[in-house]
């Protein structure tokens, strides 16, 4: 009797032990099945977005996205055509504040894009803090022997900057020169640029005898440009940092959503540091 009982007992626990797999297995295959189905709804969402999409960025990028980044975008999402305009920031800014079609903004400054936001004409979820860029002292290359350090900025006749209250690069450069207390000593020397891609243009013509740039901006024109030095440490308080958000009016938010996640792929990051930049 306790021989059957004993057999009974092995019985019911390999069942249950049979159930319990088998539950397993079910609820594995369902969980399989449901993160295929979320994938496919992910890339499906991806794959059917289409139409124009239009891009309002600092000057300072231009090139790496004329050049490579926007082809880069069209290879893989031939449905969204991407257009970019290229301005200083704060001319972009206020076109976005004027109700210009632009989809996605990124400024050269936290400035503009804060001012935006508290606007309530960004997706302030979307807002990330993209890249990082040094300010850079420049003279062309047959005058750069002529200057050393920023100090020397002082002694060039003509000195190139954006417009500190539009250009972000100009804010910065004036924070520079303030900071080293060298601003008032070159006032009557100043030439105002409208960008700061104007600006790098006027020294590597000879229009101007010194700009202040980024980096990115020398590394542009190194066969026209040499850089002088860094902006000091200490004269900025605080780091060149590039934003990029949705414009909450986009008439493609969809779309606008996939490029700006396009654009922190290691992919694309490693074109930004091949040109100059830091990724945040």
């Amino acid at each position: 009797m306790k021989r059957w009982k004993l057999v009974l007992i092995a019985v019911v626990a390999v069942g249950a032990t049979t159930a319990l797999v088998a539950c397993a297995g079910k609820a594995g295959k369902d969980k399989a099945e449901k993160s295929e189905t979320s994938a496919a709804s992910t890339n499906a969402g991806a794959s059917n977005a289409k139409g124009q999409l239009t891009l309002g960025a600092a000057a300072s990028l231009e090139k790496v996205f004329s050049d490579k980044i926007i082809p880069m975008f069209n290879e893989k999402y031939p449905d969204i055509k991407v257009t970019g305009t290229y301005d200083s920031s704060g001319k972009i800014q206020a076109q976005i504040e004027e109700g210009a079609k632009i989809d996605v903004f990124f400024s050269a400054a936290t400035k503009q894009m804060d001012e935006l936001d508290e606007k309530g004409l960004m997706d302030t979820a979307s807002i990330h803090p993209m890249l990082e860029n040094k300010l850079v002292m420049i003279a062309a290359k047959d005058k750069a022997e002529q200057f050393t350090s920023f100090e020397q900025i002082a002694n060039a006749k003509k000195v190139a900057i954006g417009d500190p209250k539009s250009v972000p690069a100009g804010a910065y450069a004036k924070e520079v020169l303030e900071s080293m207390e060298i601003w008032d000593a070159v006032q009557d020397k100043l030439s105002l640029g409208s960008n700061v891609t104007e600006v790098l243009n006027w020294v590597a013509d000879g229009s101007a005898s010194v700009g202040l740039v980024y980096t990115t901006d020398a590394k542009k024109l190194a066969d026209k440009v040499s850089v002088i030095e860094e902006a000091p440490e200490g004269t900025l308080k605080e780091k060149i940092v590039y934003p990029i958000g949705i414009v909450k009016n986009s008439d493609n938010a969809a779309a606008a959503k996939i490029f700006v996640d396009f654009l922190k792929t290691d992919a694309v990051k490693q074109v930004f540091v091949e040109s100059g930049f830091t990724v945040e």
